[in-house]
């Protein structure tokens, strides 16, 4: 199974260029917003995600953003970069996620409500380590584009979204039994094959095997998997997944009370919605 997947990525499209001039961007040490807004301008796709993602109630302006420059006035490069990119990814890989029970939009809903988590909750305490994330944990869950494919060719979406449906905060392990692999090694994989910043490629495949992270990057994947739980694609911001989040983040000594914080004002935005 782990060589097929391995082909499967293999044989992945390239990035589009869009991406590429993006991740150039992002390693400038400084980074004038009217050069971003010039590539973002080439990819329609790219601009009209980002006005729908800024509109989106998880980040509650009182006022319609109508223009990409507003857009990125307001909610930040880096929170940009990472809904570009996740855009970009999300056309480049072009597949069902039936086995998850959800498409390609609500993977991107999935992923703005991780970063926003992020932002309130990491923000609240650590401004430098929330940058530093934010693409990380917009992107983590990439893999499960390649695994839902996998699981309509083995005939299994049906019987594999059912397991996930049971427990929707032991995806990782169900993902494990079916695929050999969990979605966050495939995505460091995927992102092994693009190229892609060695950081961000480590820390998300430590994400479901903290025992073995590398304590440089222990915080951040200890983060990372506390936010995977919470906004798991069957129940995000569940009861369940609130409770078993929390447990995480007490076991992992990280701050709880701005978390619950977090989980507070974006169930707020979503009723207000």
């Amino acid at each position: 199974m782990i060589n097929y997947i391995s082909k499967k990525i293999d044989a992945l499209p390239p990035l589009p260029k869009t991406v590429i001039d993006l991740q150039n961007f992002k390693r400038k040490d400084v980074q004038d917003i009217n050069e971003l807004l010039t590539i973002l301008e080439k990819d329609p796709l790219i601009m009209a995600t980002l006005l729908k993602v800024a509109n989106s109630a998880m980040f509650g302006f009182r006022h319609k953003v109508e223009t990409t420059k507003k857009a990125v006035e307001l909610i930040g490069v880096n929170f940009t970069l990472s809904i570009a990119f996740g855009s970009a990814v999300k056309s480049t890989l072009n597949t069902n996620l039936d086995a998850y029970g959800m498409t390609s939009d609500q993977f991107m809903d999935l992923a703005n409500m991780s970063s926003n988590i992020l932002n309130k909750w990491v923000g609240a305490w650590d401004y430098k380590l929330k940058e530093e994330l934010l693409l990380a944990v917009f992107l983590q869950e990439t893999g499960q584009f390649v695994l839902s494919d996998l699981a309509k060719e083995y005939k299994v979406t049906t019987s594999f979204f059912e397991a996930i449906k049971k427990d929707c905060t032991k995806i990782s392990d169900i993902e494990k039994q079916f695929f050999t692999m969990t979605s966050a090694e495939v995505t460091a994989s995927i992102f092994e094959q693009w190229k892609l910043n060695e950081d961000l490629i480590e820390v998300i495949r430590a994400v479901n095997d903290i025992s073995k992270c590398n304590p440089k990057y222990l915080k951040q994947a200890q983060i990372l998997s506390v936010i995977k739980v919470l906004c798991n694609p069957v129940e995000p911001l569940s009861s369940k997944a609130v409770e078993q989040s929390i447990e995480m983040a007490k076991n992992f000594k990280l701050d709880v009370k701005s978390l619950e914080k977090a989980i507070e004002i974006i169930e707020d935005r979503l009723l207000d919605a």
